[in-house]
């Protein structure tokens, strides 16, 4: 009985092997590709990476750092917007720097005011205060001079109808009148002369300078609203209402690296495509007025012929896009920037890796 069991055991096994057997012979057709991939159009073709830009007649994509550091309050436009030069992009709270641009303001008006004054200086009511103080010692004069002469009369007279003593009193109170006079009418002149010269002049400085001062603290307040420099398209946006951004731009949590706070590019109708050729395959280059290209968009089965623009005569190292050196020895390549007109059916954006073929037409 247990060597029928093995027996039916052995029987079943060698049939499944078979089955098994037979099944993984069966020859299946393979699947046809999503899409067909690159492939060299030229004879003698260059393979290249690239990467999508906006055109620029020169430089890349347009980035965008603030003057300032603060906060962000408002964010005025939205990543595919199309914005004039000078559109506001973003504020940037502005509310220490408001107080100080008003009171500075105050300050270079309170100087205009002191200039003002000083150069309405001799004012009517001081001037005739110091006449009437001018013509009040005049008449004190008259009267001491009087009342000597008169004592000095008598005491020429009859020299014991007055003492000696008050007479000399007299005399001294003559004087005295006269130097009085002299001070009222110095007085006089320098008020009806008005305000000195370098006293005008330093108060003229001060407030130039203080105005200086106000305009720079305006300047600065414009600042805080980051304004679009070029006419163009708003790639991205890389803050948030809340988030802090300075000159350095904003940090990034992920690639802890600092990003610009926006990106902009053309919008000429145009896309570029910058390459990099690896240095040991610069040689091989056709000259620039012969240099043909072909990109292919990647996952599809789009080829877009490129029209070339120009080279970027510095060869600079080999880097990945997060900025970071990845090989182990200096690898270095040569930027070719070429560009197309995108159509309205492709869709292909900024920062989009391609595969490209450098040839020669």
């Amino acid at each position: 009985m247990r060597n029928r069991i093995i027996f039916i055991l052995s029987a079943i096994g060698l049939l499944a092997a078979l089955a098994s057997a037979y099944i993984m012979g069966i020859e299946t057709k393979a699947e046809p590709p999503v899409f067909e991939p690159a492939s060299n159009p030229f004879a003698n073709g260059i393979y290249a990476n690239g990467i999508i830009e906006s055109y620029q007649a020169n430089g890349t994509n347009i980035n965008i750092y603030p003057e300032v550091s603060g906060t962000v309050t408002r964010i005025l436009v939205q990543e595919g917007d199309t914005v004039q030069a000078g559109t506001p992009l973003l504020a940037i709270d502005d509310s220490v720097q408001r107080l100080t641009v008003s009171q500075q303001q105050s300050q270079s008006e309170a100087a205009l005011a002191q200039l003002q004054a000083l150069k309405a200086q001799p004012r009517a009511e001081t001037l005739s205060v110091s006449k009437a103080q001018m013509n009040l010692a005049a008449a004190n004069l008259k009267t001491s001079k009087d009342q000597y002469d008169k004592q000095k009369r008598s005491y020429d007279i009859n020299p014991k109808s007055i003492s000696k003593d008050a007479l000399d009193t007299a005399e001294n109170a003559w004087k005295s009148a006269q130097r009085n006079l002299d001070v009222a009418k110095r007085q006089y002149d320098l008020v009806r002369a008005g305000a000195w010269v370098y006293d005008i002049n330093n108060q003229q400085k001060q407030y130039e300078a203080l105005s200086n001062a106000y305009r720079a603290s305006s300047a600065l307040l414009e600042k805080y609203t980051v304004k679009a420099p070029v006419t163009g398209t708003v790639l991205s946006l890389n803050t948030a209402v809340g988030s802090f951004i300075s000159s350095q731009g904003v940090y990034n949590a992920y690639t802890q690296t600092s990003n610009p706070v926006a990106i902009m590019g053309s919008d000429e109708g145009f896309l570029a495509v910058r390459c990099y050729i690896d240095e040991i395959l610069i040689q091989r280059l056709p000259a620039p007025d012969q240099i043909a290209a072909q990109m292919s968009i990647r996952g599809t089965d789009i080829k877009v012929s490129l029209e070339f623009v120009r080279i970027q005569p510095y060869v600079s190292p080999k880097i990945s896009l997060s900025d970071q050196r990845q090989e182990r020895v200096d690898l270095r390549v040569l930027p070719i920037i070429f560009r197309f007109r995108k159509n309205a059916d492709m869709r292909i954006y900024p920062g989009q890796l391609v595969d490209v073929y450098v040839g020669q037409k």
